[in-house]
């Protein structure tokens, strides 16, 4: 494997995207929000190259890699750790030699063109195969309206526009997590508490394996004050990312402010292993420094209690 690194501005110019794609990748959690790649994040950004130049969808992608996390224990990011493809707006994997559709989970087999024809002889269940299309259809319709919800909050434009693309997506697609949960955060933004809470829950019900529609959930109770939810949601997010700095991080807090001071050790520690040059880094060091005098002085006054009462 490669030691070589790249630096954000590499990225840019390597795989001729912009800074505004790369975020839109960041915000759908395809990749991690990073200030330098390593040689396996290189790999998941030009599989990302290749599917946005493939025109496929967004919304497609993303629930791609969170369908692919969940049926395969252990794989934490599909696009480093797996050899993914495109078969026309299709994205699969290969596993052990054999082709598997990253959201259905079945296998793809590859026929010869007699194979193909013979297959196609046998009569068609035709109420079936039109269902499925209106399916099809009603999807990439939602993924469109995904995606203009997306470009819209990148263009600045009013708050009602951008909700009534995201809704279109839900109505068009009741399955669509991302399009639900960005739904959740402009409403938690305007402190509108029970509809966040509404479309966040709506969220995780269509996809139980989206990490950042628990850690949002953690986020609107610890802003309401429920921390035993805040932390429960929180926890469930590390369960499916167990790389995902942010909920270390506001973990941490939680159990400071608790008392709780050797779990908020051990999640301050984790966060920095993950995020050890941003911004807030330098906040996460001065309060694991708090810990670490607090430590040291409660030790103190424990042995001088020891001495005094012999």
């Amino acid at each position: 494997m490669s030691n070589q690194s790249w630096s954000r501005e590499d990225i840019l110019r390597v795989l001729n995207i912009t800074e505004r794609q790369l975020r839109s990748w960041e915000k759908q959690e395809l990749i991690p929000k990073l200030h330098t790649y390593a040689f396996g994040e290189m790999v998941a950004l030009r599989t990302l190259a290749k599917m946005r130049e493939g025109r496929v969808p967004a919304e497609r992608i993303r629930r791609s890699v969170s369908s692919l996390r969940s049926k395969l224990k252990g794989i934490k990011n599909p696009l480093t750790d797996l050899k993914v493809f495109i078969d026309g707006k299709r994205i699969g994997v290969q596993l052990a030699g054999q082709k598997m559709d990253s959201i259905s989970g079945q296998l793809l087999l590859d026929f010869d063109a007699a194979e193909i024809k013979r297959l196609l002889s046998f009569p068609r269940e035709k109420p079936a195969a039109d269902d499925a299309r209106v399916t099809r259809t009603l999807r990439a319709e939602g993924e469109h309206w995904f995606q203009k919800g997306l470009d819209l909050e990148q263009e600045g434009a009013s708050g009602e526009e951008i909700i009534a693309a995201y809704k279109k997506a839900v109505e068009l697609d009741p399955a669509s997590a991302g399009a639900l949960v960005n739904l959740g955060t402009i409403y938690f933004n305007a402190r509108d508490w029970t509809k966040a809470e509404k479309y966040y829950k709506l969220s995780v019900e269509a996809d139980p394996a989206y990490a950042l529609a628990h850690f949002n959930l953690g986020n609107l109770y610890d802003e309401r004050n429920d921390r035993l939810k805040a932390r429960f949601h929180y926890e469930e997010s590390l369960k499916l990312r167990d790389n995902y700095a942010d909920a270390h991080y506001n973990l941490a807090l939680l159990h400071q402010s608790d008392g709780h001071f050797m779990k908020a050790v051990f999640h301050w520690k984790t966060y920095l292993k993950l995020d050890p040059s941003s911004s807030w880094s330098v906040i996460a060091r001065r309060e694991l420094e708090k810990l670490r005098r607090m430590t040291v002085v409660e030790g103190a006054r424990s042995t001088t209690r020891k001495e005094t009462t012999r």
